[in-house]
């Protein structure tokens, strides 16, 4: 009797876990954004959308310790590693504590200056904000050692609970308050810290770590911090510009706009979070680093050219759906949004490319184009249109710089 050899299942790497784990993630945080859009309409959604660029910034903020804590997990000895974490975590809730202080100290001034029903909301952000840091460093860890699952583990509580818990209040108690919103934030905070590595928090030294390994963490540090105020001031500005310039109904309108638009951009940051330990390892092992980011350029462009064709052809279905006819005012806008954070997404994948190559450059580059855009934001803000075009014009520069940088420095070489 001849056996017939069983085909085995298919079982997804970690890796393609991650992936589709980062689209739920995405989707859920979209849908998050949708729902209170609807149910809150354009002004109150100006409110809401205050948070989430907040919320925002704080991520690009602590994705500096977890941008580090990923490198270093990959390049370090398994005898320094462990107390390099610790300090991470220890320096992680320095910086979330020192952080979340002036927040709640500020609170009424944030009020002001972004014209928001409450001054109660940033207080209670500033609470979560040391949880957000802990949790940015345990990504960190899981995603130097290439432990996506755990990874999509934390991303995915996170999300699910900011998304139940908001929709929760607001559904079970009819309260459409900013501050509903901020609890559901802050208590997302802690659902995200799960599963936490905890084994030790101090401040000791780093040990039997050589000078020179010390000096490349902290410039590395330095760098990626710098590199990450220039991705608050491209993706999170125009939303607070625009909610300092303009009245509350605008402001929502345009909220709704970025939300639609950066698509692309949601999409392109699961693809950076695979990038750099991938880049950092090839470069270990001498291997051609190139060809991965000739790969993800390509996916996250023909991502773009989708949300743009889709945003020109459809945009007033697509607002309709996605948020309903109370904004169907910004549809003309909405395929030179997608156009403006398509050409930043691809961009970006440049700077973070050699960010793992202890290349900074490019980091400077887009540091200099982030102040471009907010001061041509700054001096030209007539209509929303007149902010849209000013974002292309800057993103257009940007990418061409990027683009002349890394074809220079490949004939160099």
């Amino acid at each position: 009797m001849i056996s017939i050899p069983k085909k085995r299942p298919y079982v997804l790497t970690q890796e393609q876990l991650f992936m589709v784990s980062a689209l739920v993630v995405n989707a859920g945080n979209y849908l998050y954004n949708l729902i209170l859009g609807r149910l809150l309409g354009p002004e109150q959604f100006s409110d809401a959308a205050v948070l989430i660029t907040f919320l925002l910034v704080l991520s690009f903020v602590a994705m500096t310790f977890q941008l580090a804590t990923a490198k270093f997990s990959v390049t370090l000895t398994k005898e320094v590693l462990p107390r390099f974490i610790s300090n991470m975590h220890a320096y992680g809730i320095l910086i979330g504590v020192l952080t979340g202080i002036l927040t709640i100290v500020f609170a009424n001034q944030l009020q002001a200056l972004f014209h928001t029903s409450s001054s109660g909301m940033f207080t209670v952000f500033g609470i979560g904000i040391p949880l957000y840091f802990m949790m940015s460093v345990n990504r960190g860890v899981f995603q130097g050692k290439k432990q996506f699952k755990m990874l999509s583990v934390t991303y995915q509580l996170e999300m699910l609970s900011r998304l139940g818990i908001t929709l929760g209040l607001i559904v079970l108690f009819d309260i459409t308050s900013s501050l509903v919103i901020a609890i559901g934030i802050l208590l997302s905070f802690g659902f995200g810290l799960i599963p936490f590595e905890f084994k030790k928090i101090s401040f000791q030294g780093l040990g039997a770590m050589h000078v020179a390994e010390i000096k490349q963490i902290r410039a590395f540090f330095i760098i990626t911090a710098f590199y990450e105020l220039t991705q608050i001031i491209i993706n999170n500005s125009d939303i607070l510009l625009v909610k300092h310039y303009f009245d509350a109904w605008d402001a929502g309108l345009y909220a709704s706009l970025a939300l639609i638009g950066r698509i692309v951009y949601f999409i392109a940051w699961m693809f950076v979070m695979l990038l750099l330990p991938t880049v950092v390892q090839l470069r270990k092992e001498g291997k051609a680093t190139a060809p991965i980011l000739f790969k993800y350029i390509g996916y996250i462009g023909c991502v773009a050219l989708v949300i743009i064709g889709v945003s020109a052809v459809f945009p007033e279905i697509a607002i309709q759906l996605l948020f309903g006819e109370q904004y169907l005012e910004i549809a003309p806008l909405l395929w030179k949004y997608a156009l403006a954070t398509g050409l930043f997404a691809i961009a970006n994948i440049f700077a973070y490319y050699y960010l793992s190559l202890d290349t900074y450059v490019p980091v400077i580059i887009s540091g200099i184009f982030g102040m471009l855009q907010m001061g041509l934001v700054i001096f030209f803000h007539d209509s929303l249109a007149q902010v849209v075009h000013m974002q292309i014009a800057a993103m257009v520069l940007l990418l061409i710089t990027q683009v002349a940088f890394f074809f220079l420095d490949t004939h160099k070489k």
